[in-house]
């Protein structure tokens, strides 16, 4: 059989050890679906494949043991969940249009989290409709609070949710539930002085833990939705490294408009020769530099006055 694998991977099928069988990629943004679509990939698991279903890291599904001669059927089966999910499609009934930016994977969120600042799912379902379809292989992971559930610090772009926490005093108890906390689980940003709590701003991680462990809701998070954005973390066979700060305290659409002014920068930047015409964005920063980087990133966004820029980031 002559298969173009190229076009294979594009249109987000894998290339296994099974010679003439692939495995269909599905993504799920956000890592949250309705229940019903999983009838259809069982379906099409069973038709098509070999009657089983992989979860992926990031996610999404895969559906191993499929005979390439089946790929045109499965791309129309598995249309219900595209559609339902809310993918970027060019081409319905055609399946996935892009393997390069994998799927926006995100922690539960505060849908269901007691920790989680925000809706992580909602935030990722906004950033796979403004980056996908795109055959630039980038990362984003998104966790709701500090605890970093998603492991967001191995991604490109690890997206971390903060909160600014606000105090009423007058229902303040003196209990000091807050501040015992964050000295032995956070930073040490709150302490006790004159019967009422007092909050280092240049300790405060945002975390937002002291609004859980207040009694009488004299803690609240904060109306306006910060994030902590970290860049640059990677696994794989070379120099594995954790992500680093880069800006803290800065907004829902700034991130967004960086991630879009990151893929002008790989265009500009990646090695044509590089095996299989990809190379990791980290290693075009590498080569680079951090300042040029952010140049590009950072072009035409507005960030708030709150809003932290590290000046320099080395990776080690």
């Amino acid at each position: 059989m002559d298969i173009n694998t190229k076009a294979l991977k594009k249109n987000a099928f894998r290339v296994t050890k099974e010679r003439g069988k692939t495995a269909a990629r599905v993504r799920v943004p956000g890592g949250h679906l309705k229940a019903k679509y999983l009838i259809i990939l069982q379906e099409v698991a069973e038709k098509y494949g070999n009657g089983t279903l992989h979860i992926t890291a990031r996610q999404g599904f895969e559906i191993p043991g499929i005979p390439m001669k089946y790929i045109p059927d499965v791309n129309k089966a598995l249309q219900p969940v595209i559609e339902g999910l809310e993918i970027n499609q060019e081409n319905p009934n055609g399946g996935y249009s892009a393997s390069g930016t994998r799927n926006v994977s995100a922690c539960i969120g505060n849908s269901v989290c007691p920790f989680g600042n925000y809706n992580t799912s909602k935030f990722a379902k906004k950033i796979e409709k403004a980056i996908f379809p795109n055959d630039y292989h980038v990362k984003v992971a998104l966790t709701g609070c500090s605890n970093d559930c998603i492991k967001a610090r191995m991604h490109d772009f690890g997206i971390i949710g903060m909160t600014e926490p606000q105090y009423d005093n007058y229902r303040c108890i003196g209990c000091e539930a807050c501040v015992n906390n964050c000295k032995k689980r956070v930073t040490g940003a709150l302490t006790f002085e004159n019967y009422k709590v007092v909050r280092d701003h240049s300790k405060c991680l945002g975390c937002g833990e002291c609004i859980g462990k207040c009694p009488t809701s004299a803690w609240s998070r904060s109306e306006e939705k910060y994030f902590k954005l970290v860049i640059m973390g990677r696994t794989g066979k070379k120099n594995p490294r954790l992500a680093r700060e880069f800006i803290t305290w800065i907004d829902e659409e700034s991130i967004i408009k960086i991630i879009l002014n990151t893929y002008d920068y790989i265009h500009e930047y990646i090695d044509k020769e590089a095996p299989g015409g990809k190379e990791h964005i980290g290693y075009i920063v590498d080569r680079t530099g951090y300042n040029e980087f952010k140049k590009w990133a950072l072009k035409d966004v507005q960030l708030s006055k709150k809003a932290k820029v590290e000046d320099n980031i080395n990776w080690y």
